[in-house]
Protein backbone atom coordinates (compact mmCIF):
# COMPACT_ATOMS: atom_id res chain seq x y z
CA UNK A 1 0.00 0.00 0.00
CA UNK A 2 1.06 3.95 -1.00
CA UNK A 3 2.29 5.48 1.72
CA UNK A 4 0.79 9.04 2.74
CA UNK A 5 2.70 11.96 2.66
CA UNK A 6 3.58 12.96 5.77
CA UNK A 7 2.26 16.42 5.50
CA UNK A 8 -0.93 14.76 4.55
CA UNK A 9 -1.45 12.62 7.42
CA UNK A 10 -0.96 15.78 9.64
CA UNK A 11 -3.18 17.69 7.55
CA UNK A 12 -5.90 15.27 8.47
CA UNK A 13 -4.73 15.36 12.24
CA UNK A 14 -8.25 17.26 13.40
CA UNK A 15 -10.47 14.68 11.03
CA UNK A 16 -9.18 11.77 13.29
CA UNK A 17 -10.75 12.73 16.42
CA UNK A 18 -14.57 12.37 15.43
CA UNK A 19 -14.07 9.94 11.79
CA UNK A 20 -17.43 8.18 11.98
CA UNK A 21 -19.19 7.77 8.59
CA UNK A 22 -22.63 8.86 10.32
CA UNK A 23 -21.02 11.90 11.27
CA UNK A 24 -19.46 12.31 7.48
CA UNK A 25 -23.11 11.51 6.45
CA UNK A 26 -24.71 14.16 8.78
CA UNK A 27 -22.18 16.43 7.81
CA UNK A 28 -22.98 16.41 3.82
CA UNK A 29 -26.97 16.60 5.06
CA UNK A 30 -26.15 19.72 6.52
CA UNK A 31 -23.78 20.85 3.92
CA UNK A 32 -26.81 20.48 1.00
CA UNK A 33 -29.52 22.02 3.81
CA UNK A 34 -27.21 25.19 4.15
CA UNK A 35 -26.72 25.25 0.00
CA UNK A 36 -29.83 24.72 -0.77
CA UNK A 37 -30.87 27.11 1.70
CA UNK A 38 -28.31 30.02 0.36
CA UNK A 39 -29.54 29.73 -3.05
CA UNK A 40 -33.60 30.06 -1.56
CA UNK A 41 -32.56 32.92 -0.12
CA UNK A 42 -30.99 34.57 -3.31
CA UNK A 43 -34.10 33.26 -5.35
CA UNK A 44 -36.27 35.47 -2.46
CA UNK A 45 -33.83 38.38 -2.74
CA UNK A 46 -34.21 38.52 -7.14
CA UNK A 47 -38.11 38.93 -6.62
CA UNK A 48 -38.55 42.52 -5.49
CA UNK A 49 -35.44 43.84 -7.62
CA UNK A 50 -36.89 42.35 -11.01
CA UNK A 51 -40.58 41.97 -9.93
CA UNK A 52 -43.29 39.54 -11.26
CA UNK A 53 -43.08 39.95 -14.86
CA UNK A 54 -39.55 39.75 -15.50
CA UNK A 55 -38.63 37.26 -12.72
CA UNK A 56 -39.06 33.80 -13.73
CA UNK A 57 -37.16 34.10 -17.23
CA UNK A 58 -34.66 35.70 -15.71
CA UNK A 59 -33.54 33.06 -12.64
CA UNK A 60 -34.48 30.40 -15.85
CA UNK A 61 -31.14 31.54 -17.02
CA UNK A 62 -29.10 30.80 -13.86
CA UNK A 63 -29.42 27.34 -15.64
CA UNK A 64 -26.86 28.31 -18.77
CA UNK A 65 -26.19 31.82 -18.08
CA UNK A 66 -24.86 34.03 -20.83
CA UNK A 67 -25.53 37.36 -19.42
CA UNK A 68 -23.27 38.97 -16.87
CA UNK A 69 -25.47 39.41 -14.22
CA UNK A 70 -26.88 35.80 -14.13
CA UNK A 71 -23.20 34.45 -14.44
CA UNK A 72 -22.47 36.69 -10.88
CA UNK A 73 -26.06 35.61 -9.16
CA UNK A 74 -24.71 31.78 -10.00
CA UNK A 75 -21.46 31.68 -8.96
CA UNK A 76 -22.24 33.95 -5.37
CA UNK A 77 -24.81 31.16 -5.02
CA UNK A 78 -21.68 28.85 -3.98
CA UNK A 79 -21.53 31.46 -0.54
CA UNK A 80 -24.01 28.85 0.98
CA UNK A 81 -21.31 25.65 0.18
CA UNK A 82 -18.71 27.58 1.68
CA UNK A 83 -20.58 28.30 4.65
CA UNK A 84 -22.43 25.10 4.98
CA UNK A 85 -18.77 23.55 4.68
CA UNK A 86 -17.24 25.50 7.22
CA UNK A 87 -20.47 24.99 9.41
CA UNK A 88 -19.89 21.11 9.16
CA UNK A 89 -17.07 20.69 10.45
CA UNK A 90 -16.96 22.45 13.74
CA UNK A 91 -20.86 21.16 14.16
CA UNK A 92 -20.46 17.39 13.38
CA UNK A 93 -16.81 16.86 13.87
CA UNK A 94 -16.22 19.22 16.74
CA UNK A 95 -12.83 20.67 14.64
CA UNK A 96 -11.92 23.90 13.86
CA UNK A 97 -13.00 25.24 10.56
CA UNK A 98 -9.93 26.39 9.41
CA UNK A 99 -8.35 22.81 9.57
CA UNK A 100 -9.80 22.40 6.31
CA UNK A 101 -7.51 24.18 4.39
CA UNK A 102 -4.42 23.02 6.51
CA UNK A 103 -1.63 25.53 7.95
CA UNK A 104 -2.59 29.03 7.02
CA UNK A 105 1.34 29.55 6.39
CA UNK A 106 1.67 26.90 3.87
CA UNK A 107 -1.92 27.38 2.47
CA UNK A 108 -1.08 31.10 1.52
CA UNK A 109 2.49 29.60 -0.16
CA UNK A 110 1.22 26.75 -1.95
CA UNK A 111 -1.45 28.86 -3.34
CA UNK A 112 1.16 31.67 -4.40
CA UNK A 113 3.50 29.48 -6.03
CA UNK A 114 0.97 27.39 -7.83
CA UNK A 115 -0.35 30.80 -9.36
CA UNK A 116 3.24 31.92 -10.51
CA UNK A 117 3.92 28.66 -12.04
CA UNK A 118 0.20 28.55 -14.24
CA UNK A 119 0.07 31.43 -15.86
CA UNK A 120 2.68 31.06 -17.97
CA UNK A 121 1.67 27.57 -18.84
CA UNK A 122 -2.10 28.82 -19.16
CA UNK A 123 -0.98 31.73 -21.68
CA UNK A 124 1.08 28.86 -23.50
CA UNK A 125 -2.12 26.79 -23.71
CA UNK A 126 -4.39 29.77 -24.22
CA UNK A 127 -2.38 30.76 -27.62
CA UNK A 128 -2.65 26.95 -28.54
CA UNK A 129 -6.74 27.07 -28.31
CA UNK A 130 -6.96 30.30 -30.10
CA UNK A 131 -4.61 28.52 -32.73
CA UNK A 132 -7.26 25.32 -32.66
CA UNK A 133 -10.31 26.64 -32.12
CA UNK A 134 -10.44 30.47 -33.64
CA UNK A 135 -12.87 31.78 -30.90
CA UNK A 136 -15.39 34.75 -31.15
CA UNK A 137 -15.91 37.59 -29.31
CA UNK A 138 -18.27 37.68 -26.85
CA UNK A 139 -18.39 40.81 -25.20
CA UNK A 140 -16.74 44.32 -25.69
CA UNK A 141 -13.77 44.65 -23.79
CA UNK A 142 -14.90 47.71 -22.14
CA UNK A 143 -17.58 45.56 -20.88
CA UNK A 144 -15.71 42.96 -20.07
CA UNK A 145 -13.08 44.71 -18.01
CA UNK A 146 -16.16 46.71 -15.95
CA UNK A 147 -17.40 42.76 -14.58
CA UNK A 148 -14.10 41.62 -13.69
CA UNK A 149 -13.55 43.19 -9.81
CA UNK A 150 -16.56 41.39 -9.27
CA UNK A 151 -16.28 38.36 -11.04
CA UNK A 152 -12.74 37.52 -10.23
CA UNK A 153 -13.74 37.40 -6.38
CA UNK A 154 -16.76 35.59 -7.10
CA UNK A 155 -14.84 32.61 -8.94
CA UNK A 156 -12.47 32.39 -5.80
CA UNK A 157 -15.06 31.95 -3.95
CA UNK A 158 -16.81 29.45 -6.26
CA UNK A 159 -13.50 27.47 -6.40
CA UNK A 160 -12.81 27.84 -2.88
CA UNK A 161 -16.30 26.53 -1.88
CA UNK A 162 -16.10 23.50 -3.73
CA UNK A 163 -12.14 22.36 -3.22
CA UNK A 164 -12.91 22.82 0.85
CA UNK A 165 -15.34 20.10 0.14
CA UNK A 166 -14.27 17.83 -2.24
CA UNK A 167 -10.75 18.04 -1.22
CA UNK A 168 -10.64 19.59 2.25
CA UNK A 169 -13.77 18.31 3.89
CA UNK A 170 -14.41 14.83 2.31
CA UNK A 171 -10.88 14.01 1.27
CA UNK A 172 -9.92 14.70 5.21
CA UNK A 173 -12.57 12.53 6.39
CA UNK A 174 -12.65 9.60 4.48
CA UNK A 175 -8.72 9.29 4.89
CA UNK A 176 -9.10 9.17 8.36
CA UNK A 177 -11.31 6.49 8.14
CA UNK A 178 -9.94 4.42 5.65
CA UNK A 179 -6.28 3.70 4.29
CA UNK A 180 -7.49 2.71 0.61
CA UNK A 181 -6.20 5.66 -1.65
CA UNK A 182 -9.60 5.02 -4.16
CA UNK A 183 -11.67 5.72 -1.71
CA UNK A 184 -10.55 8.81 0.08
CA UNK A 185 -8.89 10.35 -3.11
CA UNK A 186 -11.00 8.49 -5.76
CA UNK A 187 -14.32 8.28 -4.47
CA UNK A 188 -14.40 12.58 -3.70
CA UNK A 189 -13.27 12.79 -7.23
CA UNK A 190 -15.53 10.24 -9.14
CA UNK A 191 -18.48 12.67 -6.87
CA UNK A 192 -17.13 16.05 -8.51
CA UNK A 193 -16.58 14.56 -12.14
CA UNK A 194 -20.12 13.17 -12.07
CA UNK A 195 -21.87 16.57 -10.67
CA UNK A 196 -20.27 17.66 -14.26
CA UNK A 197 -22.56 15.66 -16.48
CA UNK A 198 -23.85 17.38 -18.66
CA UNK A 199 -26.92 15.82 -21.26
CA UNK A 200 -26.64 18.08 -23.20
CA UNK A 201 -22.70 17.41 -24.33
CA UNK A 202 -24.29 14.07 -26.24
CA UNK A 203 -21.59 11.72 -26.58
CA UNK A 204 -19.30 13.78 -25.36
CA UNK A 205 -20.53 13.82 -21.80
CA UNK A 206 -18.50 11.01 -21.18
CA UNK A 207 -15.01 12.66 -22.62
CA UNK A 208 -15.86 16.08 -20.12
CA UNK A 209 -16.55 14.01 -17.30
CA UNK A 210 -13.30 11.95 -17.74
CA UNK A 211 -11.39 15.26 -18.45
CA UNK A 212 -13.10 16.21 -14.94
CA UNK A 213 -11.92 13.15 -12.87
CA UNK A 214 -8.07 14.08 -13.78
CA UNK A 215 -8.53 17.39 -12.81
CA UNK A 216 -10.15 15.99 -9.70
CA UNK A 217 -7.16 13.22 -9.05
CA UNK A 218 -4.76 16.26 -9.23
CA UNK A 219 -5.89 18.19 -6.93
CA UNK A 220 -6.48 16.14 -4.68
CA UNK A 221 -2.92 15.01 -4.98
CA UNK A 222 -1.43 18.14 -4.67
CA UNK A 223 -3.60 18.27 -1.72
CA UNK A 224 -2.01 15.21 0.10
CA UNK A 225 1.39 16.05 -1.35
CA UNK A 226 1.06 19.56 0.18
CA UNK A 227 -0.70 19.12 3.07
CA UNK A 228 -3.13 22.31 2.67
CA UNK A 229 -5.65 23.33 0.08
CA UNK A 230 -3.71 26.39 -0.98
CA UNK A 231 -2.10 24.12 -4.51
CA UNK A 232 -5.39 22.75 -5.72
CA UNK A 233 -7.15 26.61 -4.76
CA UNK A 234 -5.22 28.04 -7.13
CA UNK A 235 -5.35 25.43 -9.67
CA UNK A 236 -9.20 25.59 -9.57
CA UNK A 237 -9.17 29.02 -9.26
CA UNK A 238 -7.14 29.49 -12.85
CA UNK A 239 -8.55 27.27 -14.61
CA UNK A 240 -11.75 28.79 -14.56
CA UNK A 241 -10.74 31.96 -14.85
CA UNK A 242 -9.60 30.59 -18.11
CA UNK A 243 -12.72 28.93 -18.78
CA UNK A 244 -15.13 31.64 -17.53
CA UNK A 245 -13.40 34.75 -18.39
CA UNK A 246 -11.51 34.37 -21.30
CA UNK A 247 -12.70 31.94 -24.00
CA UNK A 248 -15.62 29.24 -22.94
CA UNK A 249 -17.39 26.87 -24.72
CA UNK A 250 -20.35 27.65 -26.32
CA UNK A 251 -23.52 26.89 -24.82
CA UNK A 252 -22.09 26.49 -20.98
CA UNK A 253 -21.38 29.46 -18.63
CA UNK A 254 -20.65 32.39 -21.43
CA UNK A 255 -22.04 35.03 -19.66
CA UNK A 256 -18.93 36.88 -18.50
CA UNK A 257 -16.40 35.36 -21.27
CA UNK A 258 -14.59 37.72 -23.58
CA UNK A 259 -14.58 34.79 -26.04
CA UNK A 260 -16.59 31.58 -27.13
CA UNK A 261 -15.57 28.97 -29.10
CA UNK A 262 -17.18 29.04 -32.63
CA UNK A 263 -18.68 25.03 -31.42
CA UNK A 264 -20.46 23.56 -28.56
CA UNK A 265 -20.31 20.82 -25.99
CA UNK A 266 -22.19 18.54 -28.43
CA UNK A 267 -19.59 18.91 -31.74
CA UNK A 268 -17.37 15.76 -30.78
CA UNK A 269 -15.02 16.48 -33.61
CA UNK A 270 -14.12 19.85 -32.39
CA UNK A 271 -14.57 19.52 -28.76
CA UNK A 272 -12.77 16.13 -28.18
CA UNK A 273 -9.22 17.73 -29.03
CA UNK A 274 -9.52 20.27 -26.96
CA UNK A 275 -10.52 18.07 -23.99
CA UNK A 276 -7.31 16.23 -25.03
CA UNK A 277 -5.09 19.59 -24.78
CA UNK A 278 -6.52 20.24 -21.37
CA UNK A 279 -5.52 16.53 -19.85
CA UNK A 280 -1.95 16.79 -21.92
CA UNK A 281 -1.95 20.50 -20.16
CA UNK A 282 -3.21 19.26 -17.09
CA UNK A 283 -0.29 17.07 -16.68
CA UNK A 284 1.93 19.26 -17.46
CA UNK A 285 0.81 21.26 -14.93
CA UNK A 286 0.57 18.82 -12.06
CA UNK A 287 4.58 17.89 -12.54
CA UNK A 288 5.18 21.64 -13.03
CA UNK A 289 3.84 22.34 -9.44
CA UNK A 290 4.90 19.12 -7.91
CA UNK A 291 8.41 20.21 -8.73
CA UNK A 292 7.84 23.96 -7.91
CA UNK A 293 6.73 23.22 -4.83
CA UNK A 294 9.52 20.61 -3.91
CA UNK A 295 7.01 17.61 -3.63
Amino acid sequence: MQMRAPEFTAYIGPARTHPEIWRLLLGIGLILLIYLGGISLILVALYPVLGPLDYFGWVMQLAGPTTPWPTLVLLASFAGLFLGTIVAAPACHYRSPGSLFGPADETRRTFAVTLAVLVPIYAVALSATWALTRPVANMELAVWARFLPLALPLILLQTTAEELLFRGYLQQQLAARFRARAIWMGLPAVIFAALHWNPQAGANAWAIVGATFAFALIAADLTEKTGSLGAAMALHFLNNVNAMLLVSVKGTITGLALYVTPFGLDAAGSLLPGLALDVLVLVVIWRAIRLALGR
